[in-house]
């Protein structure tokens, strides 16, 4: 997954200096601290809760279009609420007031989640999917105002590992989560009490997001937000307020989210329905992703601050691509569980590119701007995935003869999988090459780099280590 090294000259270097003095670093830790607790308490909400979303639907007879609904529309509204969030700033009277209300949103919303498809079952994916549309678009506004408070209590060269830090957090408590979740679905499930073992869980996922909102309320001293001298609103902010190299990312981030939804939210169905995966089996395969994020992001983090996170993207956006090809291979437990495993690894890296990279292209003054409008192309580009892949569902066929080779997998979702991983490696062999990296990193060519990544930097430093008692 080497990016070849092109003869392109450099950007122009334009970071800004936000970096804080030590003394502000020490008045802001509660803060820092208060975006680790928020990322524990939001880890389980997803891990006993919005990883599990997709499996209720099923409990109600969802079909892939209702999936791909319930996948696209949240997003979308989401994203309408962050530049919403953006326009209203001015309403609270500080960023804290607006990420409050936003949590406490996004708690209540789990009781419409679990209450509206049990009272109305045979509306249930309908309701389900207007529940998870309110509990994103609390979520979505909450977001430009919560990066742009915790971007504030960070030097530029430290967003990075402090990111890693919080994802790792994040992973673990998600990875238990997750497990409890699947265990606890196949003990009610044993019992004929599935919808209980939901409940259970969402109602813990609403009371978790109070949890962080109380934890909120106790940080004092966070910084001012203090307005560009010219405000502007986005469409001259994309006119004139972001780089080429900032639009050409923003095109590859949406057509990557694309690519990756056309596979994305059909994973549940093929795992639950065509390869008939209990509850504990599914935990288990969401857990190894989450568990590869864990035991890779500080080295993500390492990489991107030292070597930048366009390189970061550059190896990540590419291996990313094999990922789904993968699963047309092998239907054994075992293969699925490995390869989300290594899902997990590039994901971490990925997604860390992806969300730094807005904060190192803009003023620090318009990265709330930066993050509503990144977020308004990746929600476009992730409902036209899903769109088109509820499309190829009805469309590929279940069996491909390649000469003397016939594959008949358990149903066509391995091939529209395989699909997604061409669109991902057209995407990042294409689009990668159009922009460059906006702060000053250590550079190195590519074939270097390849041995800094995270599990081959180890397998190195290991292999040239020199036996215990052998002459120099």
């Amino acid at each position: 997954m080497i990016d070849q090294q092109t003869s392109l000259p450099q950007p122009e270097v334009n970071e800004p200096d936000d970096r804080p003095t030590p003394a502000s670093s020490r008045q802001h830790e509660p803060g820092r601290q208060f975006g680790i607790r928020d990322g524990l308490f939001q880890a389980i909400t997803q891990g006993g809760g919005e990883h599990y979303l997709s499996a209720f639907a099923l409990l109600f007879q969802a079909t892939p279009f209702h999936l791909s609904i319930l996948s696209a529309i949240p997003q979308l509204l989401g994203t309408w609420a962050q530049l919403v969030s953006v326009k209203v700033s001015h309403w609270f009277p500080n960023r804290k007031s607006q990420v409050f209300w936003g949590i406490i949103g996004q708690s209540v919303s789990w009781i419409p989640i679990l209450a509206l498809p049990l009272l109305w079952p045979q509306l249930g994916p309908w309701l389900l999917i207007a529940g998870v549309a309110m509990y994103f678009t609390f979520t979505h506004f909450t977001s430009p105002a919560w990066n742009s408070l915790i971007t504030d209590l960070l030097q530029s060269n430290e967003r990075g590992m402090y990111f890693a830090k919080r994802s790792r957090v994040m992973a673990m408590t998600s990875f238990l989560a997750l497990c409890l979740g699947g265990a606890l679905l196949s003990f009610f499930e044993h019992r004929q009490l599935l919808w209980v073992g939901f409940a259970v869980m969402f109602l813990a996922a609403g009371l978790c997001r109070s949890a962080s909102a109380l934890s909120l309320m106790k940080v004092t001293d966070l910084p001012h937000h203090e307005p560009g001298d010219n405000p502007t609103g986005f469409r001259v902010f994309l006119r004139t307020g972001v780089s080429k190299n900032f639009r050409q990312f923003l095109l590859f981030s949406s057509l990557m989210h694309l690519a990756v939804l056309i596979a994305g939210p059909f994973f549940v169905i093929y795992m639950l329905q065509d390869l008939h995966l209990a509850y504990w089996e599914y935990g288990t395969w969401l857990a190894a992703g989450i568990i590869g994020h864990f035991v890779t992001l500080p080295a993500w983090g390492q990489f991107g601050d030292r070597f930048g996170n366009k390189a970061l993207l550059t190896f990540s956006g590419l291996i990313v691509a094999v990922l789904p090809m993968l699963y047309i291979l092998s239907t054994a437990w075992p293969f699925l569980v490995a390869v989300n495993f290594f899902g997990g690894v590039v994901w971490a890296g990925l997604g860390l590119g992806l969300n730094n990279y807005v904060f190192d292209a803009v003023q620090p003054t318009d990265r709330a701007k930066a993050v509503a409008v990144s977020s308004t192309v990746n929600a476009t580009g992730w409902a036209m995935g899903t769109l088109i892949g509820s499309w190829l569902i009805g469309t590929v066929p279940d069996s491909l003869q390649l000469g003397a080779v016939n594959l008949e997998p358990a149903s066509n979702l391995p091939f529209i999988f395989f699909l997604s991983g061409v669109l991902r490696l057209i995407v990042s062999a294409v689009l990668l090459r159009t922009f460059h990296e906006p702060r000053e990193v250590e550079h190195r060519a590519h074939r270097r780099l390849l041995w800094e990544l995270p599990l081959l930097k180890p397998l190195r430093q290991f292999s040239l280590r020199r036996p215990t008692g052998t002459s120099r």
